[in-house]
């Protein structure tokens, strides 16, 4: 079985599609038709990085881009497993043809769900987008029969992978979901090259290949990298820091960010938009939907705001602080609602200001893993996880890294204000522990 999915891996990629980033990307003839259809091609319409383009210009590429280049690196990955890992534990994954074909397809398609800002939508009550690829998947019949007929892989299979809410026992299936979302998953690999790129920083590049060929299978089939790896991952680790502190979460991005999620949040709850209108559109629809006259919302401005740059101004940060208790449950969305309507109350009260429910909005990252729990294999074959093993990426490090990224903002609309006063009187608030 190794011979011949090596033999598929290695001979049946023969149609070239140009990537500025990873070059020449070989696809199947059956994967080739698959990219074709109507809701791949819809990703090409998707930014990868919704407004950092506001910080970033290059940033403009999309979805699409980033899926290729998936595929790409996914494939590198079952390859050289595959190739470098011992008979014994190749065989305990109990890999099939159809499985490689299913988890490669999976590679490909797992972003099939995104509709713009889908990331940034986490805390709202809307569909994860895997679990909407694996609709997709599904019901759609072209893509289905594309996955069945001409890439001979398993599209009930396909869908699973992509979507970890569906029950499994299947070890190979559950191998393949650790593998494209785990520590060194092709998803990451990809994307903090591209996203570097594309924003003209260093930040984010990797040295891919190194990594992957100290990529080995272990025991109870997961994943783990040798220990001669461990500076390629210490990169990798730092990497993922630096492009949340100076891309991902750049406090123009969050500003944008905040004031397209405070919009969306006021019109789901006005019933004004409805969550399956979110689903399925790109770019360019979505705007279409928040700016028609069937959408009439005013919050809904916040969004054309955004698309023209009209965001609004930081009168307050501040670091987050696990210790306290009101920062905490500012963690909770219904909480944080509920402050910003009580501070423009305060506010409009002191100030005269007038503000709208939507003219104060808090912003507060979510908790990011830097995922150290990953197994290393010494060079006696002992397994220890990576902060165990490394000198400088230890567990209060790592913390370290994940509390200096998160700070409160509090936006408000420019030219309204005394700054200093309001910072002040803000300030007040949120620095109450009680």
């Amino acid at each position: 079985m190794k011979e011949k999915i090596l033999n598929y891996l290695q001979r049946h990629f023969t149609e070239p599609v140009r990537d500025p980033l990873w070059k020449n990307i070989y696809l199947s003839p059956g994967l080739l038709q698959l990219i074709g259809s109507e809701k791949f091609q819809q990703l090409g319409r998707i930014r990868q990085l919704g407004p950092a383009f506001h910080i970033y210009p290059g940033a403009v590429h999309t979805r699409l881009n980033h899926s290729l280049g998936v595929f790409q690196t996914a494939k590198k990955e079952i390859t050289s497993l595959i190739i470098l890992s011992h008979e014994s534990d190749v065989n305990r994954v109990g890999f099939t043809l159809n499985g490689i074909k299913s988890f490669l397809s999976a590679a490909l398609l797992h972003d099939l769900g995104h509709f713009p800002f889908a990331h940034s939508l986490k805390e709202l009550p809307l569909k994860e987008h895997e679990k909407l690829g694996s609709e997709i998947i599904l019901s759609d019949k072209t893509i289905y029969t594309s996955l069945q007929k001409h890439v001979g892989a398993d599209p009930e299979m396909t869908a699973a992978i992509i979507d970890t809410s569906t029950p499994s026992t299947d070890k190979e299936l559950l191998f393949y979901r650790n593998l494209l979302s785990g520590t060194l998953d092709p998803d990451k690999l990809d994307y903090l090259n591209r996203d570097a790129y594309f924003c003209g920083v260093p930040y984010g590049l990797q040295d891919v290949d190194f990594i992957i060929d100290r990529l080995r299978i272990i025991q109870d089939g997961a994943l783990g990298i040798q220990e001669n790896g461990i500076g390629a991952i210490e990169h990798l680790l730092f990497s993922k820091y630096l492009m949340y502190r100076n891309v991902y979460w750049h406090r123009t991005v969050r500003n944008a960010t905040a004031m397209i999620k405070k919009a969306l949040i006021l019109a789901l709850a006005d019933g004004v938009l409805t969550p399956e209108k979110l689903y399925g559109l790109d770019d360019e629809s979505f705007n279409t939907l928040c700016s028609s006259s069937t959408c009439k919302c005013t919050s809904l401005e916040l969004i054309q705001r955004v698309m023209h740059r009209d965001l609004m101004v930081c009168v307050y940060e501040t670091p987050f602080d696990p210790q306290n208790i009101l920062h905490n449950k500012l963690q909770d969305l219904t909480a944080r609602t509920e402050l910003e309507e009580n501070l423009t109350s305060q506010i409009n009260d002191s100030f005269s200001c007038g503000y709208n429910p939507w003219d104060l909005i808090i912003d507060i990252p979510e908790n990011i893993s830097f995922e150290a729990s990953l197994p290393v294999i010494g060079k006696d074959g002992d397994i220890k996880t990576f902060s165990q093993t490394d000198p400088v990426f230890s567990a209060p490090v790592i913390r370290s890294f994940t509390d200096s990224l998160r700070k409160i903002r509090v936006f408000v609309p420019a030219g309204s204000h005394d700054n200093s006063r309001l910072k002040d009187f803000i300030q007040l608030i949120l620095q109450d522990k009680s």
